[in-house]
């Protein structure tokens, strides 16, 4: 029997650039690009001011070869594997006996937002950053950072100099985790943070992004700890337009949270993998799922229906499309 799938998948979203006139240069002012719009097949569209055409800075150049060094020599780098996108977010590498490691500072500071950026919150990211690296003097020296960070950020020439350097424009990441788009990847840059960083510490075998009939993104969370035998789940965000959008933000608006049924088409694919190893008894022992087998064992020997009220099957089929409210899940509990 074939593994279940989610079929209610979409292309992802294609960025479409519309130029406009030229427009005439002004007496002393530098030449700017097009205006242009951006917008991508989600319920969104901005429309761009004319600026000068972004160009790699030699501090950014050199810090994203530092940043994709320094995590390729990882052995297990937490943000997922190569190859990776620099991230503007704010991390800074830091070496101790064991090797190098990175933390991260208060904030980090995207290329486009330092435009807006006030240089005295910058200087304060910055202060920050040096109390951090006092304690690692052999980091600054090989990082060859002294000057950046005894430097304080006056202008926006030192904002600019801060945002394309190794002190923040210093995060490895992986496409899908930093501009990936549904179905193939929660990017940051997509989606919120909250939500889209549960990816990096949820377990494998819980999916937390799905898209429903129309492409749309859904994120859901368990409501309660492995093997607790709840099915439930509770909706974390909801795109524009998709089908638990509406409900979602009515609940918001009376300041509670928005649970979906065991039963429900989102809650079961959710926890499919997690029934699928339950039907097929490949739980390990140490997994704290084993809670939720042993609950499906005594169920079975004293001949007690499961809470959906049918046996657990040996895969579980979620291929229609759409989303079946109240339909009966063709499962046993197994919980986050």
């Amino acid at each position: 029997m074939a593994k279940a799938t989610n079929s209610n998948a979409h292309k992802a979203g294609s960025r479409k650039a519309k130029p406009a006139p030229a427009q005439k240069k002004r007496r002393g002012q530098a030449p700017a690009g097009p205006t242009h719009t951006e917008q991508e097949d989600r319920p969104w569209k901005i429309r761009i001011p004319d600026h000068p055409r972004r160009t790699d800075s030699k501090e950014y150049i050199d810090s994203r070869k530092t940043t994709n060094e320094k995590a390729k020599g990882q052995p297990h780098w937490f943000f997922g594997d190569q190859p990776y996108e620099d991230h503007h977010g704010g991390g800074l590498w830091v070496k101790d006996e064991q090797g190098w490691f990175v933390v991260r500072n208060m904030a980090g500071i995207e290329w486009s937002a330092q435009f807006c950026a006030d240089p005295a919150k910058v200087d304060a990211l910055r202060l920050n950053a040096k109390r951090v690296y006092a304690r690692f003097p052999e980091a600054v020296q090989e990082l060859g950072i002294g000057d950046l960070l005894d430097t304080p950020i006056t202008d926006a020439a030192g904002v600019a100099q801060w945002t394309d350097s190794v002190c923040n424009a210093s995060l490895a990441l992986p496409k899908a985790l930093h501009t990936g788009v549904l179905p193939n990847g929660g990017g940051i840059h997509h989606y919120p943070a909250p939500i889209a960083e549960i990816a990096l510490f949820k377990y494998d075998d819980f999916q937390l992004w799905q898209t429903d009939a129309s492409g749309k993104a859904i994120a859901v969370v368990p409501v309660a700890a492995r093997g607790s035998g709840d099915g439930h789940t509770a909706v974390a965000f909801a795109e524009p337009g998709s089908v638990v959008h509406n409900e979602q933000a009515k609940a918001a608006g009376e300041n509670r949270a928005l649970f979906l049924a065991e039963d429900d088409q989102i809650s079961a694919t959710a926890f499919n993998e997690q029934y699928t190893k339950l039907a097929r008894g490949h739980v390990e022992v140490e997994d704290p799922l084993m809670l939720a087998a042993e609950m499906v064992a005594g169920r079975k020997e004293a001949d007690v229906p499961t809470p959906a009220g049918q046996k657990a099957q040996e895969v579980i089929d979620l291929r229609e499309p759409g989303r079946a409210s109240g339909r009966k899940a063709r499962k046993a509990s197994a919980g986050a």
